[in-house]
């Protein structure tokens, strides 16, 4: 299984990522060992993530939501908050 997540940090921003163990990447992102972006904006909180099947769709879904607004991120958080899924993993 493949996941592209969006993490929030302590400074309000968003990060975007994709794993294959999101709990692992999770907790590497704030223990600091993540990406760079994220190591000075600890703690990181899961907010959202999709599935795939492929590692290819997980990346391109990554780049998609890159490229959002930070709006239309928010859009995807409270949806999938609607849908009753609480972004944990």
């Amino acid at each position: 299984m493949h996941y592209t997540y969006l993490l929030e940090c302590a400074d309000q921003t968003f990060y975007c990522g994709w794993t294959n163990d999101l709990r692992k990447r999770i907790t590497a992102h704030n223990a600091g060992c993540g990406a760079k972006y994220t190591r000075s904006r600890r703690p990181v909180r899961l907010v959202y993530y999709e599935t795939f099947s492929t590692k290819s769709e997980a990346m391109r879904r990554e780049a998609a939501i890159k490229r959002l607004k930070r709006k239309e991120k928010e859009a995807l958080i409270e949806g999938q908050k609607e849908k009753g899924s609480n972004g944990q993993a």
